[in-house]
C-alpha cells in the first residue's frame, strides 16, 4: 500500500498505491505517515517525492471502512491517521514534492496542502467533498491552495477545481502531460538535491516558522466538527445515502 526507496540522489520516493482510488484506511495513513517521518530522519535524505499509482493521486479515506465500523473506533482512528499524515508532510525536515494525477479528494487536499511544492497532470483535479459525506476538515489546506472565497466556494458545494487553475493561483509549480508526472517531478527534487542539505533543512524549518497560522491546529479544530456531526447522528444519515 505505502512503498519507499532512495535512490542515489538522495530523493525518497513515497507511492501510494491501493485500488482502485487510493482512498486510505486507517493503517494505510499511519503508514504513509511513519514512511515520510522515516525519510525526514535519514541524513542522507535531501528531498522527498510523495505520489501515488492508478487512475488518483487519492480520494481520502476508506468510507467503506467507517460504514463498517459498529462504533466510532474508525471515525477516531482516520482523523488521527489523517493528522498524523499531514504533519508528518508538514514537519519533514526536507521539502516533500508531491505528484498529483487524476483526482485529488479529501485526504489528498490535506496532503498537498501541507506539502512544499505540488506538480501536477493535465488531469488533474482537487477538491473536497467532505460535506457529502457528514464530514468536515481539510479547509484548513485547500486554504493553501486557493484563495479564500474560492475554498468556501468548494467546501460548500463540492465543486472541484483543475491543475491549471491551481497553476494559476501559484499552488501547483507546473502541469505536465500524465506520462512526465514522475520525471517532472524528480526534477524539481533533484534539483533541491543539488544544494546544500544543511541550508535546506534549515530552510524548512525557517518557513515552518514564519507561516500566520498553525495548520496542525487548525486542522484538529476543523475535526471536532466531524465528530459533533458524528455524535448527533447526521455523520450517519449522509453517510448511509451517500453507500447506496
Amino acid at each position: 500500500m505505502i512503498g519507499s526507496t532512495v535512490d542515489e540522489h538522495g530523493v525518497a520516493e513515497i507511492v501510494m498505491d491501493n485500488p482502485p482510488v487510493n482512498a486510505l484506511p486507517v493503517k494505510g495513513w499511519f503508514d504513509l505517515a511513519a514512511a515520510l517521518d522515516a525519510a525526514g530522519a535519514d541524513p542522507a535524505v535531501r528531498a522527498v517525492v510523495l505520489r501515488a499509482e492508478g487512475r488518483g493521486f487519492n480520494a481520502g479515506v476508506d468510507i467503506k471502512e467507517l460504514l463498517a465500523a459498529r462504533d466510532h473506533s474508525a471515525l477516531v482512528g482516520v482523523n488521527r491517521g489523517c493528522a498524523a499524515a499531514f504533519t508528518a508532510v508538514y514537519d519533514c525536515p526536507v521539502p516533500v514534492i508531491v505528484a498529483v494525477q487524476g483526482f485529488c479528494l479529501g485526504g489528498g487536499i490535506g496532503l498537498c496542502g501541507n506539502a512544499d511544492i505540488i506538480v501536477a497532470s493535465g488531469d488533474a483535479t482537487f477538491g473536497l467533498p467532505e460535506v457529502d459525506r457528514g464530514a468536515l476538515g481539510a479547509a484548513t489546506h485547500l486554504s493553501r491552495l486557493v484563495p479564500q472565497h474560492k475554498m468556501r466556494a468548494m467546501m460548500y458545494t463540492s465543486a472541484t477545481a483543475t491543475a491549471a487553475e491551481l497553476h494559476a493561483f501559484g499552488s501547483v509549480l507546473r502541469v505536465v502531460p500524465r506520462a512526465e508526472l514522475r520525471a517532472a517531478a524528480f526534477t524539481v527534487a533533484h534539483d533541491i538535491a543539488r544544494k546544500d542539505p544543511n541550508v535546506i533543512r534549515a530552510a524548512k524549518e525557517s518557513l515552518n516558522g514564519i507561516d500566520p497560522w498553525d495548520p496542525k491546529r487548525s486542522y484538529r479544530y476543523e475535526q471536532g466538527f466531524t465528530f459533533e456531526l458524528n455524535l448527533t447522528g447526521v455523520a450517519d444519515k449522509v453517510r448511509d445515502e451517500f453507500g447506496r
